[in-house]
């Protein structure tokens, strides 16, 4: 029974990564439609302004392959040397979108500083500005449905992505409002945006690092106290202690001692154990395996005879 449920398990997951994969694939095409405009009206105007917000987008675009390759690792199943899976590849492409962003931001800093120090005037059009308000309107709709596909799947890749292209839309109205102030005469907007954001990339590259750290580092994914409550609940269990938990969002793991009865027979206490195991994963459908350690009740063995 147990074989069957691990399989069944090892097979919903690998579905769960194939969908991830396909959405990761249609966001890599829409990314990068909207990257070549950025980037070719950028240039032809010397707006340093969109072409930083092009070459964000590129990122946009790269971290996708990037998401696309750690996917195709992340949906292969346990074997002797994971036997945890594989999953946390996908929090290591979450860690280089970071690292990506972070780059980006570097070239961000160069080109703004160039734009202001140099006094560089971007040429403004009605054209440039159409096309800009167009990868607006793309990259709000690839936030909203990367965002619901990253929840549907409980993808911390998926949704970290979805954040990268949420400041794509705030960087392309930062760089729309520069358009705007240049065309009224005020040439330095250009730069002077483009280091806000800068600023902003940058923010939102340490909010997607420090998630994906803290998934690496084995941070606490349960409320401890919330556990021993549920663990207690269970007949035969006299304490609970030493609750432990890691992993990701759809997948953690959770150990933890129990004392019993020290009268129970083997079978009885295993049988306690399997209740605690069924309740903690019927009260957080996320929890994929429990490792319980049964003690004898420390109190029950003191008290003299």
């Amino acid at each position: 029974m147990e074989a069957t449920t691990l399989t069944d398990r090892n097979l919903a997951q690998q579905e769960r990564n194939r969908k991830v994969r396909r959405v990761l694939l249609g966001i890599l095409v829409a990314n990068w439609v909207v990257a070549s405009a950025k980037l070719i009206f950028g240039m032809l105007s010397q707006s340093a302004a969109v072409t930083a917000d092009g070459l964000h987008s590129f990122i946009d675009g790269g971290s996708n392959v990037l998401g696309l390759v750690a996917m195709g690792v992340a949906s292969r199943p346990a074997d002797e040397d994971h036997p945890y899976g594989h999953g946390k590849f996908e929090a290591l492409a979450s860690l280089g979108i970071g690292a990506m962003i972070g780059v980006g931001m570097l070239e961000l800093g160069r080109m703004a500083l160039d734009s202001v120090l140099n006094d560089k005037h971007p040429q403004v059009t009605g054209t440039m500005a159409a096309v800009m308000a167009f990868t607006l309107v793309v990259n709000m709709v690839v936030t909203r449905v990367e965002r619901y596909y990253g929840r549907k799947y409980k993808s911390s890749l998926l949704l970290a992505d979805a954040s990268h292209t949420m400041s794509d839309v705030y960087v392309t109205l930062a760089v729309l409002s520069s358009l705007l102030l240049v065309w009224l005469g005020y040439p330095r907007a250009d730069g002077l945006i483009a280091l806000a954001v800068m600023v902003f990339v940058a923010w939102v590259a340490y909010g997607i690092v420090r998630q994906a750290v803290g998934i690496l580092s084995d941070t606490a994914r349960l409320d401890p106290d919330e556990v021993k409550r549920h663990t207690l609940a269970v007949p035969g269990v006299r304490s609970c202690r030493d609750v432990r938990s890691r992993g990701m969002e759809e997948s953690v793991y959770v150990d933890l001692k129990i004392e019993v009865d020290p009268q129970l027979t083997t079978a009885q206490a295993h049988e306690v154990a399997d209740r605690v195991e069924r309740t903690l994963q019927g009260a957080y459908p996320q929890v994929v395996d429990v490792v319980v350690h049964v003690e004898p009740d420390r109190a029950a063995l003191d008290m003299p005879a």
